[in-house]
C-alpha cells in the first residue's frame, strides 16, 4: 500500500488532530527542521506516536533537514511589491556572505520557494549588500529559501544544526532522514555516515531530488539511498515549470526500472489550505502519481498550517487507495 504523509505544524500540533489524521489513513509524518532543533520537538514526536497507536498504527517519523539549501535569516515581515527595490545583506534582508560572494548584476534571485522573484541591479564593491528589484512580489519573512536562478552555490551537504539533529534522531524514534537538494553520492555518504556514528544504523535516507545535479545524477544515489523524493517545489525552480512534468516523469521511470521506492510531494493539495474540497486537477495529480509507481505520497503547508488538515488526509488516502487498486486489480 502507498505511505501516506503530512506534514506537522500549528493546524496539526494536538493530539485529537493528529488521532483523526491518522485514523483517515496517514502513516507518517514530516518534521521541518529548518526552523527548529529536533531536541525542541520531544513533546510534539511523543503527540504523534501516542495518536498513531490509538488507531493501531506504527508511525513513520521523518525529518526533513537543512542540508545545503540557502536561507534568508531572521527577519520581520517584509513586503514585496512588483517593481520595489530592495536589498540584501548589510542593512537589509540578512543573508550569508557566500550568497553575496556569488551574485551578479542581472542574476535573477527566486525567494520562498519561487513565490517571490527579483533581480540583481548592483552588489557593492566590498560584497557586503546587494541591490535587487522585485519582478513578481509577496510577502518575505525570515528563514525563506533562496536560490540564485541558473548558479548553485557550493555548501556543505550538512549543517552544524544537521549533525546534532542526527545525534538524537535514534533516540527520539525518528524512522528516516530527508536529506535535501542532493548533489552527489557524495552527499548522501556524508549523511550514512554521521547516521551510523550516532547509533542510527537502522534509520533510512530519502534523497530530495531538487536541483538539475540530483535530476543527472539520479541513478547514481540508488545504492545509498531507500527512497528518491521528487520534491517539485524547488525542481520546479530549476527549470522552465512546463518541464517539470517531464522531468518528474523520468524519475519516476527510473526507480521503477531499478525497483527504488519513490515519493511525489509538492502542492498536491494546495488549494485546500483553504477549502474543504480539493481541485480536480489536484485529485488528478495524486491519481497519476500513484499510476506512475510512487511508494509514498506527501502533504506539506496543507497540514501544517491549513485550515482542514484532517480532510486533506482522508482526500490524499481515498485518492492514493483508489489509484492503487486500480492499478492492482
Amino acid at each position: 500500500m502507498i505511505d501516506i504523509f503530512g506534514t506537522l505544524g500549528p493546524s496539526c500540533e494536538n493530539e485529537e488532530t493528529l488521532a483523526a489524521m491518522f485514523a483517515e489513513g496517514m502513516t507518517g509524518m514530516r518534521i521541518n527542521l529548518s526552523h527548529v532543533m529536533l531536541k525542541d520537538c520531544a513533546d510534539k514526536i511523543q503527540r504523534i506516536q501516542s495518536a498513531a497507536k490509538a488507531n493501531g498504527i506504527e508511525p513513520k517519523i521523518l525529518i526533513d533537514m537543512q542540508g545545503p539549501e540557502i536561507r534568508i535569516g531572521n527577519m520581520p515581515e517584509l513586503e514585496l511589491a512588483e517593481g520595489m527595490s530592495f536589498s540584501l545583506g548589510s542593512g537589509g534582508v540578512p543573508v550569508d556572505r557566500i550568497v553575496l560572494d556569488s551574485l551578479e548584476k542581472e542574476l535573477e534571485i527566486l525567494l520562498d520557494d519561487g513565490k517571490i522573484l527579483a533581480y540583481v541591479t548592483d552588489v557593492a564593491d566590498d560584497r557586503s549588500s546587494a541591490s535587487l528589484t522585485v519582478k513578481r512580489g509577496g510577502k518575505l519573512t525570515g528563514r525563506k529559501s533562496l536560490a540564485i536562478v541558473g548558479k548553485t552555490i557550493d555548501c556543505p551537504a550538512m549543517t552544524e544544526s544537521d549533525i546534532e539533529n542526527i545525534k538524537l534522531a535514534g533516540e527520539y524514534g525518528i524512522t528516516a532522514v530527508m536529506q535535501p537538494f542532493v548533489r552527489s553520492v557524495d552527499d548522501l555518504k556524508c549523511v550514512r555516515r554521521a547516521l551510523d556514528d550516532n547509533g542510527g544504523q537502522g534509520i533510512e535516507i530519502y534523497a530530495k531530488i531538487e536541483n538539475m545535479a540530483g535530476v543527472e545524477n539520479l541513478t547514481t544515489f540508488f545504492p545509498y539511498a531507500d527512497e528518491i523524493v521528487i520534491a517539485r517545489g524547488d525542481l520546479g525552480n530549476a527549470m522552465p515549470l512546463w518541464e517539470l512534468p517531464k522531468v518528474q516523469k523520468e524519475i519516476a521511470k527510473a526507480c521503477n526500472a531499478e525497483h527504488k521506492r519513490f515519493m511525489v510531494v509538492t502542492q498536491m493539495l494546495s488549494s485546500m489550505e483553504h477549502s474543504k474540497v480539493p481541485t480536480r486537477a489536484e485529485v488528478s495529480d495524486i491519481y497519476n502519481a500513484v499510476t506512475d509507481g510512487a511508494n509514498s505520497v506527501m502533504v506539506t503547508g496543507e497540514t501544517a498550517i491549513g485550515d482542514n488538515p484532517v480532510e486533506v488526509i482522508r482526500y490524499l488516502k481515498k485518492t492514493a487507495e483508489t489509484a492503487f487498486n486500480a492499478q492492482n486489480s
